[in-house]
């Protein structure tokens, strides 16, 4: 009875209400922090925000659930309401989660407004996007081949970051940053990384067809 009621649609509704207000909030917010923190000039500080995997990927649950809540049944809503694609944001934000919370929480010490979107972003998002998924989305038909276009955003985000990072000297995480460890050891981790991304990948598609079934 209790699953029944979790999945009525106005709790689905504000589930998604929920995760709009958070995700936007929290985007725009850490959108001014970094413009208002001088530390390059505005086109540059710009380029760097939206060269995050963070902000891209939350830009991705914001989209999606404004999308689902206010135009389910428009085009973007159709594409949105496929099961391969809301199952690969999830993977995306969870990827976010968990890489910050396991290799970057300690690396830093934010502060004040700073504290607070960062855990929005890195935790409270991640934490209610993989419940939505889990709860609110059927699972049934998922295919194992979906893995291989998941895994093409990931990829081209660390080629991107690379690329740019050996041109500018900017480098949006210390794992890719060549600077510090060099280009070997740095290519090392995109392969680490790759590889985690698959095994989680296979993970998703594995848990979709048990309770699928």
């Amino acid at each position: 009875m209790e699953n029944r009621s979790i999945r009525r649609p106005e709790t689905t509704l504000a589930w998604l209400a929920i995760m709009v207000i958070l995700a936007w909030f929290a985007l725009a917010t850490q959108f001014k922090l970094l413009i208002d923190s001088g530390k390059a000039d505005l086109p540059e500080l710009i380029i760097r925000y939206f060269s995050f995997f963070t902000i891209l990927t939350n830009i991705l649950v914001a989209l999606y659930c404004t999308v689902i809540l206010l135009s389910p049944r428009s085009r973007p809503g159709r594409y949105f309401s496929r099961l391969s694609t809301v199952t690969a944001i999830t993977f995306y934000i969870v990827i976010v989660g968990a890489t910050y919370n396991i290799l970057l929480r300690f690396l830093w010490n934010p502060e004040g407004l700073q504290k607070v979107v960062d855990e929005l972003l890195h935790t409270v998002i991640p934490s209610l996007f993989l419940l939505y998924w889990l709860i609110f989305i059927p699972k049934t038909g998922l295919k194992w081949s979906a893995i291989f276009p998941w895994m093409i955003f990931p990829l081209v985000y660390i080629i991107y970051s690379l690329i740019r990072g050996s041109f500018t000297g900017y480098y949006p995480y210390p794992f890719i940053d060549v600077s510090l460890y060099g280009l070997g050891h740095v290519l090392l981790n995109s392969v680490l990384f790759t590889a985690a991304f698959f095994v989680l990948a296979l993970l998703f598609i594995g848990v979709a067809k048990k309770i699928g079934r």
